[in-house]
């Protein structure tokens, strides 16, 4: 009996695939999840203005560790804003079409939402938010007092969820993707999860930040926290960020 996982693989082989809706003329989906013209959003620093102290790329990719343990200082708004353009950042829009990104991306398809678990950012409430890539804005949402002990449960109980500073969580919006590549789009959304992943890590070294990626999570609670349906979106990867 073969494996779920070998079976997957095989089935979305090319031969096997079907014409995606692309190739079927059905429009695509929007480049991003929208949101009410009434919510308040918030403004972050462009990644422009903001100044870093320079970091070799050889020296950032041999200081790069995975970390777990953080400090107790906060990030800056303009740190969390240069780790958001550097994981998603939008350098172009060609409306209806793509978003060209700072990090690869299948066919420029470009699936992943941005949330965050805020607990020390200065200028931030502690709670969760989105960040909307394209306006570069940040849309808080309702978090309740115990989220972070909610968060920690999800995440099977690993605590630097709470000792972090900020928790990246990304969301995979399958039809963003599939609409291009059908089934076989499921394995560019697991690839570019990595790439989005090893850009927060590298840039978190400019920072004097240490980064732990985290696939040990239970799928059904993470979805729910985000209040979403698992299927046509769900969580792929999440990362907890902190000062050293």
């Amino acid at each position: 009996m073969k494996s779920i996982g070998r079976e997957f693989m095989e089935r979305t082989r090319y031969p096997l695939m079907e014409a995606p809706d692309q190739a079927r003329g059905i429009p695509q989906p929007p480049l991003q999840l929208p949101h009410t013209a009434g919510e308040k959003t918030l403004p972050l620093p462009s990644p422009r203005d903001i100044r870093l102290p320079g970091l070799d790329v050889r020296e950032a990719i041999e200081r790069r560790r995975t970390l777990r343990a953080y400090g107790q200082a906060p990030l800056t708004l303009e740190e969390l804003s240069f780790l958001l353009w550097c994981t998603q950042g939008v350098k172009e829009v060609v409306p209806g079409l793509r978003t060209n990104r700072t990090v690869p991306g299948a066919g420029a398809r470009h699936a992943f939402e941005t949330w965050l678990l805020v607990n020390r950012v200065h200028g931030l409430e502690p709670g969760l938010c989105r960040y909307l890539a394209i306006e570069h804005r940040l849309l808080p949402m309702p978090s309740p007092p115990e989220i972070v002990s909610q968060w920690v449960a999800a995440c099977r109980g690993q605590e630097h969820v709470r000792s972090c500073a900020v928790m990246f969580i990304w969301t995979a919006v399958a039809h963003r993707m599939t609409w291009r590549y059908g089934e076989r789009g499921y394995r560019y959304l697991h690839l570019d999860a990595g790439h989005v992943c090893q850009n927060l890590y590298l840039a978190a070294e400019a920072l004097g930040c240490g980064v732990c990626a985290l696939a040990a999570f239970n799928d059904d609670d993470v979805n729910r926290l985000l209040g979403l349906d698992g299927e046509t979106q769900f969580a792929i990867y999440l990362a907890t960020v902190g000062k050293k």
